[in-house]
């Protein structure tokens, strides 16, 4: 079994793109039930931000996992396949292993050293747990990609300037406002979304020095939860509001941050014309919009006097770029905790081979025994023992040296071969290894399918 990667991201794909192909945790488990339909397919995860849509897939066949995949996001986007695949990834086996660690580390995010996502690829793996659609395999690699990421961050200054999506957004509007007015402070503010994203925003904007904040949902509670601790916890005037009210801070607002979960518009022309209307300042209106789909209706960036900042206009920021003695820092870490991933998986892998054989032995020599009992019925008991021992040493002595080379072996490049040497040679039957130590069994099993590739894009 190995991990195929299919996945769609800010680096390559357009906006729009990535709206079609975003997945809402509602429509989550539906899509994974379909990826575990095929044959093909034992395990899956989802990652599914707002730049970037990946599904992590173990599978037993490389091409017939890959159609199935693609016809799975065809027929939930609407896009035909030759549409995806013109702005897709695949990466397979150890190349998809390295790309989740990448991924972890912050090194492929649109503002690089975020942390953001590793809480985001720590709720992919949740829900893959809960909804059992995460095995053995899935399990221990996203649990590995996990702490890969939490390395980087501790061993390297790649976040030091704690930027994220959401700050670097900011910063864009602080200098639209800057170039726009003489007065750029950002002193009142509304965030549309209470989810994570919404959290992140409201600290965010106290830490830019905004005295007032709405939080607008659709569910007023919630908005209220969020403000609530928003005050005590920044000391700041924070208030919850329903869509209702929508028009009405936004014109009286600085900057507006969108970043909900919605499939389709929130903020509508209407309603951001109905707030420029009410508006008393001279101040344009800058709207951040971080959600995917898009919560701004596009058309309302045409406005006068307002500017919409999105994903899209925030790719090539000088601001999303780290260090790059800390990038490459965070690289090394990166290898090395490939190195040793993929050097545990393929010790593992040879496992379950070395214990079918010492079975095999085993059952030799006590076939061996019976039959020396027929044949020298008059042994006794003591005798017959210290036979017993020295056959069981004789073979112990034999297959001790080849069963740790070939543990040794495994470690290296092509080592599954080893074991498949092994289970020739002395004609292990397929799946006796499996059956012999199934429970020790664990991880990529990055032997299989040699004749695929072990890195595809497309």
């Amino acid at each position: 079994m190995s991990v195929l990667l299919f996945g769609v991201s800010h680096r390559s794909a357009p906006v729009e793109v990535l709206e079609r192909l975003t997945v809402s945790d509602h429509d989550r488990p539906k899509l994974i039930d379909k990826l575990l339909s095929s044959r093909a397919i034992s395990e899956a995860m989802l990652v599914s931000t707002c730049n970037r849509v990946e599904i992590y897939a173990v599978v037993d066949a490389f091409h017939p996992a890959l159609e199935a995949v693609g016809d799975v996001l065809g027929e939930h986007s609407e896009m035909t396949i030759n549409e995806i695949t013109r702005h897709a990834y695949v990466r397979y086996s150890e190349a998809a292993v390295e790309h989740l660690f990448t991924v972890a580390a912050g090194l492929d995010s649109l503002v690089v050293g975020e942390q953001q996502i590793l809480g985001q690829i720590r709720n992919a793996y949740l829900n893959a747990d809960s909804n059992r659609s995460a095995g053995r395999v899935l399990h221990e690699l996203a649990q590995q990609a996990l702490r890969v990421g939490k390395r980087v961050h501790t061993e390297t200054g790649i976040d030091r300037a704690g930027a994220s999506v959401v700050s670097v957004a900011l910063h864009r509007a602080q200098s639209l406002l800057s170039s726009a007015h003489t007065d750029a402070s950002m002193t009142s503010a509304v965030v549309v979304g209470a989810g994570a994203m919404g959290g992140l925003a409201t600290a965010q904007l106290a830490r830019e020095g905004v005295r007032e904040l709405v939080v607008v949902n659709r569910t007023v509670a919630n908005a209220e939860h969020l403000a609530g601790n928003v005050a005590a916890t920044h000391g700041i005037s924070v208030r919850g509001a329903g869509f209702d009210e929508l028009p009405e801070v936004m014109a009286a607002a600085d900057v507006v941050v969108t970043c909900t979960g919605s499939v389709g518009v929130v903020v509508g022309v209407g309603e951001v014309h109905s707030a420029l209307a009410a508006r008393e300042t001279a101040k344009p209106l800058v709207i951040c919009d971080l959600g995917l789909p898009r919560n701004v209706d596009p058309a309302a960036g045409r406005l006068p006097k307002v500017h919409v900042v999105d994903i899209e206009g925030l790719r090539g920021d000088s601001e999303t770029q780290a260090a790059e003695n800390d990038a490459n820092a965070a690289r090394s870490i990166v290898a090395a905790e490939l190195a040793d991933y993929l050097t545990h998986q393929r010790q593992a892998e040879v496992t379950p081979t070395v214990a079918a054989l010492r079975q095999r032995a085993a059952d030799v020599v006590e076939a061996e025994i019976l039959r020396l009992e027929t044949r020298l019925p008059d042994l006794d008991d003591p005798q017959r023992e210290e036979v017993a021992k020295t056959v069981r040493r004789v073979v112990d002595k034999l297959l001790h040296a080849p069963t740790v080379r070939v543990k040794q072996l495994a470690s290296t490049p092509n080592g599954d071969h080893y074991a498949e040497a092994l289970r020739e040679l002395f004609e292990l039957k397929p799946g006796a290894a499996e059956s012999v130590s199934a429970p020790e069994t664990s991880g990529l099993d990055t032997g299989s399918n040699r004749s695929e590739p072990t890195r595809a894009e497309q």
